[in-house]
């Protein structure tokens, strides 16, 4: 480490243009060299060149390249197209950070000049889809390249075991689940801290958003599979009418949230599907809801999905039913947890950040939606402390534009998101390099 110098020397506050003022120190100032450098032109690859869920081949390849040539022991095909880097600097705690690589299948339209043009069969249905970098997986990891470089060049000033990890299909919420099903830990060690990032075009371009609690919501993909009797439409008493059932049992659930849940305790329940019928004097035998179930904490999972679970049988019993031809409901495998931070460690890092980036470095703008992550495979079982922040990627001045009538913030995965490049990069490197640094103090 440097020799210490006074703070006059070391410490400026600088504002880019359209992004947060924050504290310019010696790490902040590489940072910036490196995007000037390298890490532009590598997010603009992996901008114009998005790769599906599961088939996210030549974005692994050149992550496992830019990390081999940091210096960090490189291992690829973990859990699919997963790709682990780890760097052993003596004795210490061993730290994970990870990365999401994936895309969409969404045409951009963004207006970007490096915007991607690429197209990719979808390794589900077979279909040549567009696909886009629409929710900042670009983001991630060229910070994550960032960090990489940034801690080989601190190396002397830390101790301990880094490992990088760099997931597929989030999007799908398969891709954590697949590299702890390939062993991950008992491959490269349990962490004892983790930490993952995620930048939002809701927040100012260069802030951080921190919560003690979850950031991100647990989701539940049921289905409701209704069996009824068929019969002509002119005849519903010869029926069992599996529409009129499924629309008592969507009413039914709008009261889980509103009367079983606590009033400050989050929880959704959505149908967003209802499939039946197919003519119109025909009672349909069958019917399908498709719903989606968030949450903020397991205690409230639990009360939802096994409330879906009374309402589906039970107004199943009131239309008559028999026990075995009560409504099914079926729990996807791609459900997940909530995400949710270890309340020290939080505090902790939100400390750190204040007191090395800045008073005004963290975001108080509220998150109001119940997006949901697949992150908790990683630290849920076994228990690994950490800590999911967000990183800004729009400029400050757009959201006064947006108060004074003007166009809306493009939400994730629309056509039209876009990030601001630099100031979410750098910072999401300056973040994740400063959390690292107070994490493996080095050793006497």
């Amino acid at each position: 480490m440097p020799i210490a110098k006074p703070a006059s020397f070391l410490v400026s506050l600088t504002c880019a243009l359209g992004t947060t003022c924050a504290i310019a120190s010696p790490l902040s100032d590489a940072i910036d060299l490196d995007y000037d450098r390298h890490l532009g032109k590598l997010f603009r690859y992996f901008h114009a060149n998005p790769e599906l869920s599961l088939v996210e081949h030549k974005t692994a390849a050149r992550m496992a390249s830019e990390l081999a040539a940091a210096g960090f022991e490189v291992t690829s095909g973990v859990g699919g197209t997963g790709v682990v880097a780890v760097l052993r600097n003596g004795e210490g705690p061993l730290i994970s950070v990870r990365a999401d690589m994936d895309g969409l299948p969404v045409e951009e339209k963004s207006g970007l000049e490096y915007a991607s043009k690429a197209t990719q069969e979808d390794p589900i249905t077979g279909n040549i889809v567009p696909v886009m970098h629409a929710c900042g997986h670009d983001v991630h990891i060229t910070s994550l390249v960032g960090t990489a470089r940034r801690m080989v060049a601190l190396k002397d000033t830390w101790s301990g075991t880094l490992m990088l990890i760099v997931q597929p299909a989030e999007e799908r919420v398969l891709g954590a689940k697949a590299m702890m099903d390939d062993n991950l830990y008992e491959r490269f060690g349990t962490p004892d801290f983790g930490l993952a990032f995620h930048v939002s075009s809701q927040v100012e371009a260069g802030k951080i958003g921190v919560t003690d609690d979850s950031p991100y919501a647990g989701a539940d993909t049921v289905d409701i599979v209704i069996h009824g009797v068929g019969a002509h439409g002119a005849s519903p008493h010869s029926g069992k009418d599996p529409i009129v059932l499924g629309a008592q049992i969507v009413l039914a659930l709008q009261t889980l949230v509103s009367r079983e849940l606590p009033p400050r305790d989050p929880g959704v329940v959505t149908v967003g599907s209802f499939h039946a019928g197919t003519k119109h004097n025909i009672i349909s035998d069958k019917a399908v809801l498709q719903l989606t179930v968030r949450n903020t904490n397991l205690e409230t999972r639990k009360t939802l999905l096994d409330g879906i679970q009374r309402i589906a049988e039970n107004m199943g019993r009131v239309a008559g039913l028999p026990d075995d031809k009560l409504p099914e409901v079926i729990i996807s495998n791609e459900s997940v947890p909530p995400t949710i931070n270890d309340t020290q460690l939080a505090q902790r890092l939100r400390k750190v950040w204040l007191d090395k980036m800045g008073a005004n470095i963290l975001s108080n703008r509220p998150n109001k939606g119940m997006g949901a992550e697949d992150y908790p495979f990683f630290t849920t079982d076994p228990y690994i402390p950490s800590v999911y922040f967000t990183v800004g990627g729009t400029p400050e001045s757009q959201f006064g534009d947006v108060e004074s009538g003007g166009a809306p913030v493009p939400s994730h995965h629309s056509p039209l998101f876009k990030i601001t490049p630099k100031p979410a990069v750098t910072r999401g490197v300056e973040a994740t390099v400063t959390a690292l640094l107070d994490l493996l103090p080095k050793q006497p």
